[in-house]
């Protein structure tokens, strides 16, 4: 995974940064330890490399012994992973361990959530650039684990012609026009729509992709018989639990959720040493 030790390291500084002042000041030498990683509660696990990776990188003779693995399903007062180790590197690694660890499991959790809610039916559920600054990779990792897909992951992957760009082009047909004769011809082009008419230029100008931002499940399924199967569709804007069967069950092929990641709570994990 691309960037793994980077996010971790600038984790640990901001955690560590001069130094563990309690750790130093309370706890005496150097002594093993073991602790064990506990799930307070059920969801789907995710990132469970990451944790280990922590304390490799804090010290690389910490032993961390998975219980579980990344897509398993824990449910609560079971023993994700055991540690063991210098009990300072323990207790230095305790808290950004547990943090990757419990906001990646809580993505997992969530997309595994919305996945179930549009069994059934033809439709991905995808996650969008509405995520933490610095963990992308880690968080679109987790909405994979918990079954979702992966829309683009930056500016720099995918062309998406939304709202501002059309404004700024001066025209869906415009804008479609200038990135085609730019774009590799492994490069899909997708365009922001709002109404029918916006659908129906868009398929005029060659989009492979529509977005229906915003718009109700009528218009949807008008958009989805307009389409005839020339672009895919995807379904953006109020999409939450309740609402993403019904705009499943429009026929559209994508549902881009941007809760996936801005909105995932964090799962509860903890990590207890055991006593000498």
């Amino acid at each position: 995974m691309i960037g793994v030790d980077r996010i971790i390291e600038n984790a640990l500084l901001e955690d560590i940064h001069t130094g563990d002042i309690t750790t130093q000041a309370v706890v005496a030498g150097t002594r093993e330890a073991k602790a064990r990683l506990l799930a307070k509660e059920p969801f789907v696990l995710a990132g469970i490399h990451v944790a280990a990776r922590v304390f490799h990188l804090l010290d690389p003779r910490t032993v961390f012994t998975p219980c579980c693995q990344d897509g398993d399903c824990p449910g609560e007062g079971d023993v994700i992973a055991h540690i063991c180790g210098d009990a300072a590197v323990l207790l230095q690694g305790e808290r950004v361990a547990l943090n990757l660890l419990q906001r990646m499991s809580g993505v997992a959790t969530l997309t595994r959530r919305y996945r179930d809610a549009v069994q059934g039916t033809k439709a991905r559920v995808v996650d969008t650039r509405k995520t933490t600054p610095g963990l992308r990779h880690l968080e679109k990792y987790a909405v994979r684990i918990g079954g979702g897909w992966n829309h683009r992951t930056g500016l720099y992957d995918g062309i998406l012609i939304k709202e501002n760009h059309i404004v700024a082009a001066g025209g869906i047909t415009i804008a479609v026009k200038r990135a085609r004769s730019v774009a590799p011809h492994t490069l899909k082009i997708e365009v922001e729509t709002e109404t029918l008419e916006q659908v129906a230029e868009a398929l005029d100008a060659g989009a492979d992709i529509i977005m229906l931002d915003n718009i109700d499940l009528e218009t949807m399924r008008r958009a989805v018989v307009l389409a005839g199967g020339k672009a895919l569709l995807e379904a953006s804007g109020g999409v939450n639990l309740d609402t993403v069967g019904a705009i499943a069950a429009t026929g559209v092929d994508i549902i881009s959720v941007g809760a996936l990641t801005h909105s995932a709570r964090a799962v509860d994990i903890s990590m207890l040493l055991e006593e000498r």
